[in-house]
């Protein structure tokens, strides 16, 4: 089975399905890429806050060197770090990321957050109340020395991730290289319609993160709504014979948003790569439309920072 590939804003083509790697564990990330790519999987969504790019490192090294993938059939991701925002300190963020990784570049590096961090050699500095220390650098000045990445041949595109509107707005003002993707929260219970049909006005691909509703998130509370057991859901993969994370995944899919589920289980791994021989019917999709709560489940706790992207009317 052959992954739909999207043709990105630089020409680059990205695979519309790609392994996500947050909260996968030490011990545990090492054999789930391995697993992916003998699935067929050629797309891995990394970071650097992750904390686990050594080891997805070691997978991809392990299959290369196995001649099951070259390194050029790959399309790694990753992104840069807030405490790397200082234009000065960018590239050794890059450098953080491809080291652990084992590679020589990358196929897409994204700012994470456009909120800032001070750089005092934490991965998570805090005060001492517990709140993390803001930097005030610009991420209008990061995204400019990313900019500088793509000339070194370090990274082959680059974009953004968790922004809003207004911010998205600025790069492309301000900025010479449009970005290639805008990665955000996308589920049923957070459609972003108006940001995903903005993006992809702009010729910006848009990427699906926590597709399947995030639910071993730390900070979920007792009653939020948990999607996979969302009855209607149920009900539509049980028509077509298919699982409820894939009908999620494939939702995404035919909004033409790329989507990287995360997964460390072989079973779950292959079943999600098994979403391009079937489609949903109109009728399908808009019953899930109609799921919208603007459910965030990934606010967290930067409300103070000045370049918080989701506090109401943001205009800094």
């Amino acid at each position: 089975m052959s992954v739909t590939l999207l043709t990105l804003n630089c020409g680059t083509k990205m695979p519309m399905l790609g392994l996500g790697t947050w909260q996968s564990k030490p011990g545990e990330v090492k054999a789930a890429v391995e697993c992916a790519i003998d699935v067929g999987y050629r797309h891995i969504d990394c970071a650097l806050a992750y904390g686990n790019e050594n080891e997805v490192g070691e997978g991809i090294a392990t299959k290369i060197k196995e001649n099951k993938v070259k390194r050029e059939d790959l399309f790694i991701v990753s992104k840069l770090w807030n405490v790397h925002h200082d234009p000065k300190d960018v590239r050794v963020g890059v450098q953080k990321s491809l080291e652990n990784l084992k590679l020589e570049y990358l196929d897409l590096y994204l700012i994470h957050w456009p909120t800032g961090y001070i750089n005092n050699g934490s991965m998570f500095p805090k005060d001492e109340n517990g709140q993390h220390i803001a930097s005030d650098v610009d991420y209008v000045d990061t995204y400019k020395a990313l900019e500088k990445l793509v000339d070194e041949g370090l990274v082959k595109s680059i974009g953004v991730s968790n922004f809003n509107e207004f911010q998205l707005g600025r790069i492309l003002k301000e900025c010479k290289v449009v970005p290639a993707n805008h990665q955000v929260e996308l589920h049923p219970y957070l459609l972003q319609t108006n940001m995903v049909e903005f993006c992809q006005s702009k010729g910006i691909s848009v990427t699906a993160y926590s597709p399947l509703g995030s639910n071993e998130r730390p900070w979920a509370t007792e009653g939020e709504p948990v999607l996979l057991e969302d009855p209607k859901l149920l009900a539509i993969a049980k028509r077509i014979g298919k699982t409820a994370a894939q009908v999620l995944i494939r939702f995404q899919i035919q909004r033409g948003v790329i989507v990287i589920p995360k997964s460390v289980t072989p079973s779950r791994i292959e079943s999600n790569f098994q979403v391009f021989d079937f489609e949903l019917t109109d009728e399908d999709m808009n019953t899930i439309n109609l799921f919208d709560q603007n459910f965030r489940m990934f606010a967290l706790q930067w409300e103070i920072h000045k370049y918080h992207p989701f506090q109401k009317n943001y205009k800094e």
